[in-house]
């Protein structure tokens, strides 16, 4: 699986969790029909005429919630955040190999949640499979060091002053810059810095290589610096307008193919790579000693690791009108309880308090792998459909962060801005687009009959985008991660500018998307925020279960929509490679 073998003690208590997953399922469902309402008063103790009361938990786990108000009235707090606290169990029972609690891809948390949740969809009557696929496993045993050792000794803070690439080794060696550097930079990208071979001629072989930003992949200079014999690599930003922040990049090759390099990388930003090329400089100018870096980035890599997407039918329901119900399972540096616990817990959740309902369309909830690897576990499931399969599926509903505490009210639409950018990447055809105002429409409808504002976001980033670019409809919901809340959303939700989630107000750029924070946990989530998120995705969800004007459509092979798969991308969420 890419990680390393588990001591005799962490194989006891991943045994131990398996058993404590497969007792909590059971408890689950038990609570389910047997806690009393969270709520709930005698019409005695309030001296008024009894009204109709909420179904207790045994009346929402047994009755058939067929109808919006059905349905709505029994997704509640205390049940989603059951599902929140087992996945956050489910991280702290399984560190990575990085020591922390864990459920990203590749790592024993990940398939707990997996089994976690496979269990539940079977208790409550649902068909269940487990897809597998392959990907390529990554992950940092420890946290990564850039030091400079002479003349001047500086620890540089990882995340905030440097980012690791994706790559293993460690040296201590003196600093040597590559040729093609530009320094002061351009208004606009002119640096080919380690572009060519030609730019280390005259390179010491076992120095670090000082590289700036520009003109090709960065995981082409770091192959030249390697072939000219540099023990480690630290690329710089190129200091133009937009691009002086330290980079968190990726390592490609010519052609876009992943490599994972011998030696250390580092990627920083312009002020710190000119520092050290000002030292160096004077050194040479002096004739004293080079500066000295330390470097060391430890990681476990597996190119061909296993990854699980979880797909549960419902019983009935017409298998030629499929509507996918999905969320991504998986996390990205830690727990991933906003980044997608949340999500997933709301789908978990109308799914089992649908296991009764008769629908009209089948409706298929499936948690994907892989998303924050780049919407993996939904490229495979989609791409491995024949135009047949494709074609039965009428509809996506996607659920991708559902309790951001300093939140927007996200509805997903096609034409819609990407959450971190404001802008539109990417445009679908009408055949897409004019379905995908149907679900729409039923989540505002939702939000607006209980007092909140809304925004329709693009679903670039995430999983629905997939089926968008196949030429399938979606919608979905979403409510921010990361940074930076803009004083329109405030206007519209309240709450303050910067993050939306970890340390608000500020804008370090929250806990989800930051490595080495490890602060995606339980207590970064809001439970009323995921409370009224999930009813307003259960709005859609029921209502899209006994549509018949848009899923009439499905039942016919389809091609999908070459145009738009070309341009997929998770914009905003992953790492540039130049």
């Amino acid at each position: 699986m890419g990680v390393s073998p588990m001591s005799r003690g962490a194989r006891r208590s991943s045994l131990k969790w398996l058993v404590t997953v497969t007792v909590a399922a059971l408890t689950l469902t038990l609570a389910l029909a047997t806690a009393a309402p969270a709520d709930a008063l005698p019409s005695t103790a309030t001296g008024l005429p009894a009204a109709p009361q909420a179904p207790s938990s045994s009346g929402c786990a047994n009755r058939v919630n067929g109808t919006p108000a059905k349905l709505l009235e029994c997704i509640r707090t205390e049940y989603l955040w059951r599902h929140m606290q087992a996945f956050q169990a489910i991280a702290d029972a399984n560190p990575g190999p990085d020591g922390h609690p864990s459920r990203n891809s590749g790592e024993p948390g990940y398939k707990a949640s997996v089994d976690y949740v496979a269990n539940l969809m079977r208790q409550a009557g649902y068909g269940v499979t487990i897809q597998t696929y392959k990907f390529f496993y990554f992950a940092y045993t420890g946290v990564p060091t850039f030091r400079e050792m002479s003349p001047t000794s500086h620890d540089y803070t990882v995340a905030s002053d440097w980012n690791p690439g994706q790559a293993t080794g460690a040296t201590t060696a003196g600093l040597q810059p590559a040729s093609g550097i530009v320094v002061p930079p351009t208004p606009s990208p002119s640096s080919s810095s380690g572009c060519t071979s030609s730019d280390f001629t005259g390179f010491v072989p076992g120095r670090v290589a000082l590289i700036q930003r520009g003109g090709c992949n960065f995981g082409v200079k770091v192959i030249n610096a390697q072939a000219a014999g540099a023990s480690g690599v630290i690329i710089f930003n190129e200091g133009n307008p937009g691009r002086t922040g330290v980079v968190n990049g990726s390592l490609l090759d010519a052609a876009n193919n992943r490599i994972v390099p011998t030696i250390p990388v580092a990627f920083t930003s312009f002020a710190i790579g000119d520092d050290l090329l000002n030292q160096y400089n004077q050194a040479i100018q002096g004739g004293t000693a080079l500066p000295v870096m330390n470097l060391d980035v430890k990681a476990v890599v597996n190119p061909n690791a296993d990854d699980y997407n979880v797909i549960a039918d419902s019983s009935g329901g017409d298998p030629n009108h499929v509507v996918v119900v999905d969320a991504h399972l998986d996390a990205i540096f830690g727990a991933g309880m906003l980044d997608n616990a949340s999500g997933s817990a709301t789908i978990l959740d109308v799914a089992q308090m649908m296991r009764k309902v008769h629908p009209r369309n089948k409706l298929r909830f499936i948690w994907f792998g892989g998303e924050e690897l780049g919407l993996l576990g939904s490229s495979y499931y989609v791409n491995n459909l024949s135009p047949s399969e494709l074609g039965k599926i009428g509809y996506d509903l996607d659920a991708d962060v559902t309790a951001t505490p300093n939140y927007v009210v996200g509805v997903l639409d096609p034409a819609g801005v990407d959450l971190f950018t404001r802008t539109v990447s990417t445009t679908f055809p009408p055949q897409v687009y004019q379905p995908s105002t149907v679900a729409r429409d039923q989540g505002i409808q939702y939000f607006n009959s209980i007092g909140l504002n809304h925004e329709l976001f693009s679903p670039v980033g995430t999983d629905a985008f997939n089926f968008n670019a196949a030429g399938i409809p979606a919608s979905g919901v979403l409510t921010g991660q990361d940074c930076c809340k803009n004083q329109g959303d405030v206007d519209l939700f309240g709450g303050s500018l910067g993050n939306f989630e970890g340390n608000v107000p500020s804008d370090d750029g929250g806990c989800v998307d930051n490595p080495f924070r490890w602060c995606d946990n339980l207590s970064n989530n809001d439970p009323q925020v995921l409370t009224f998120m999930s009813k307003g995705f259960a709005n859609m969800v029921i209502q899209m279960a006994f549509d018949k004007t848009v899923m009439s459509s499905s039942g016919k092979s389809v091609t999908p929509n070459k145009q738009a798969q070309s341009r997929r991308t998770n914009a905003g969420r992953h790492a540039p490679t130049s």
